[in-house]
């Protein structure tokens, strides 16, 4: 290749080999090689069909990109860093192969509009992708809710024992958790999915360009509105790793659940050695490696997020070259979530719960306190703080006897409140109080087998729509 530069034209000195290394990006934009391939059929074949260039030529350009592309796939196209990025590489492996015909390729665009477009439509499969791995993910945590029904354990306020759940409601709290992020996911995708190609370098251009033609090419259901604001618009990276952060924040609270919960002192589970590792000092250790890393790179994509937000920071319009630097954070953030989210689910499907551990930390801890408070507003109508302060001596008597609820009988609480019942012990089992969570969104066994079901058909619509984009895409691309 030829070491001229396709701008070069008003310049008279040849660019510094310092400046070439400084300004680079073909380094790490190499990940946009499809994109721009796929992107430049369809230009191409706009142009033909417009008239705009010759239909031989735009036949002939085809070709060759999609020889191109097979070349970068198989790495035997060295991606020259004096090209400055991957766009420019291969428009002059264009050249290269087919002549001065393939400078026609770049006809009524501008790398400005070409980047956003190549961006959009690597974000836009990851976007899905991200969607099916988190799919994977809540297929799991919701199956663990099912085959634990039955399984009680401590709730936590403050890391203090507050109340019993089941097992099966905790898990779906993080069901809910990835739901959200689904949704999240959903709504960017929405914005990722308008094609920017045809906005020029910020004024548009003056060729007769049929846009819609192309985004049908690409799959995009509708175009950007404004030809300053897509090139320059990087809302949609921001959300996307906004919503990463997220992903990435939840992962993170499930994952020090899990450091806890297979520590000796708790010892409420056991994770598969395949997701371990050992010490290399220590005999004994069995470490729960794969949450820690979760939760350790939990801050690298809070880090790219917060990079994209100051990169942006008033930017003025249209494109600058500052832009470059969002797709190592953007390509990372993407890397990085999937990578956790795709280890995970296998992860969590190899989880052994130490359910009678559970159960024993659940008989302890005046869990039930509550409960009995609630005995004596609803059966006897005594107001709620007068209860709250009745039971409260009572905890404290079983703490100074060092005895608990479980251990009273009736005439022992009637001792601190006349108003108890014959049926007043009745409520202080674990899973008296567990049965009586029957509200909407409570940890009643029949709200959770409830909760199961309808997440379980959430998930399989979600499944169906993220397979029908999928496809769509698909069929634009061999179309």
């Amino acid at each position: 290749m030829k070491n001229k530069k396709p701008w070069g034209g008003r310049f008279s000195g040849a660019t510094s080999a310092l400046v070439e290394q400084f300004t680079e990006s073909i380094s790490f934009d190499r990940a946009l090689a499809p994109y721009d391939i796929r992107a430049s059929i369809a230009h191409c074949r706009m142009l033909g069909r417009q008239g705009i260039i010759a239909l031989r030529d735009a036949r002939r350009i085809e070709r060759a990109l999609r020889e191109i592309g097979r070349e970068i796939e198989a790495g035997a196209l060295a991606l020259d860093p004096r090209c400055e990025d991957i766009h420019m590489c291969i428009e002059a492996r264009l050249i290269e192969k087919i002549g001065p015909a393939g400078g026609k390729l770049h006809t009524a665009r501008s790398r400005n509009d070409q980047v956003a477009t190549d961006v959009s439509l690597f974000l836009r499969d990851a976007v899905l992708n991200t969607l099916g791995l988190l799919g994977e993910l809540d297929r799991a945590i919701v199956g663990l809710a099912g085959e634990n029904m039955d399984t009680v354990l401590p709730g936590f306020t403050h890391m203090q024992h507050a109340q019993p759940v089941l097992l099966a409601h905790h898990l779906l709290a993080y069901h809910e958790m990835f739901a959200r992020d689904c949704e999240r996911l959903e709504s960017c995708y929405v914005r990722v999915n308008r094609l920017p190609l045809g906005a020029g370098a910020l004024a548009g251009t003056p060729y007769p360009v049929d846009r819609r033609y192309v985004a049908r090419q690409l799959g995009y259901p509708a175009v950007t509105a404004n030809s300053m604001d897509t090139v320059s618009d990087r809302d949609h990276l921001i959300e996307f790793s906004s919503a990463a952060a997220l992903i990435m924040m939840h992962l993170s609270r499930l994952s020090e659940e899990l450091i806890i919960w297979s520590t000796p002192e708790f010892n409420f589970v056991a994770i598969a050695d395949a997701f371990c590792t050992g010490s290399s000092i220590m005999p004994q250790k069995k470490n729960p490696d794969v949450p820690e890393i979760v939760r350790g790179k939990t801050g690298r994509v809070y880090g790219n997020l917060m990079a994209l937000l100051t990169l942006m920071k008033a930017l003025p319009l249209a494109y600058n070259r500052d832009l470059q630097e969002d797709k190592e954070r953007l390509f990372d953030t993407v890397t990085t979530v999937q990578a956790c989210l795709r280890v995970f689910a296998p992860m969590l499907g190899s989880l052994r719960f130490n359910r009678d551990a559970m159960r024993a930390a659940a008989a302890g801890g005046f869990l039930t306190a509550t409960d009995l408070a609630d005995y004596l507003v609803a059966r006897q109508g005594m107001p709620f703080r007068s209860a709250h302060e009745v039971v409260g001596r009572i905890v404290a008597h079983c703490e100074k006897a060092g005895t608990n609820l479980f251990d009273l009988d009736r005439r022992a609480l009637q001792k601190f409140s006349s108003a108890f019942g014959a049926d007043a012990t009745a409520c202080l089992s674990v899973e008296a109080s567990v049965a009586s969570r029957r509200c909407e969104g409570g940890t009643a066994p029949a709200r959770v087998r409830a909760a199961v079901r309808a997440a379980l058909k959430q998930i399989a619509r979600r499944r169906q729509t993220v397979g029908r984009e999928l496809k769509k895409i698909n069929a634009s691309i061999n179309g």
